[in-house]
């Protein structure tokens, strides 16, 4: 199967999202509008990939940093590209890229229902943290 891996832009943001709201478990927000993902984009390069097959947008990730740790957002694969390395190469483009930013810990958020998601996250050797809970609240 012949893809492209490559970064992320603002251009790819209609497809993107397409992809996004179609992947079962996966939760958007207002957070996920055009202008919020293309600041995302800018404040976040060489962190942020699409996986395309002629020109169609079949895989995503999303990833930020603060300096210390990572945090990845929006691993998507369409289902029709699934259990061919799509996600999990990826993942190890950001990964890459968060080394040499000298970080060496990320984190990801997982919906409790996602079992799609947390099974893919636990075979590809990440461990689930049962000592911490996350707080949400929106600023208004």
């Amino acid at each position: 199967m012949e893809v492209l891996y490559r970064q992320a832009t603002i251009n790819d943001y209609d497809q993107m999202y397409n992809l996004w709201k179609n992947i079962e478990g996966m939760g958007l927000s207002d957070s996920d509008t055009k202008e919020n993902i293309e600041k995302f984009l800018n404040k976040n390069q060489g962190l942020n990939y699409i996986c395309e097959k002629e020109g169609k947008i079949i895989g995503t990730i999303l990833c930020g940093e603060d300096g210390r740790r990572g945090y990845l957002y929006h691993l998507a694969v369409d289902k029709d590209y699934r259990r061919k390395g799509i996600g999990t190469k990826l993942v190890n483009l950001v990964f890459d890229n968060l080394k040499k930013k000298g970080i060496i810990k990320c984190h990801l958020f997982v919906y409790y229902e996602n079992e799609l998601g947390k099974t893919f996250w636990e075979k590809t050797g990440w461990h689930k943290r049962n000592e911490l809970l996350i707080y949400s609240k929106d600023i208004e």
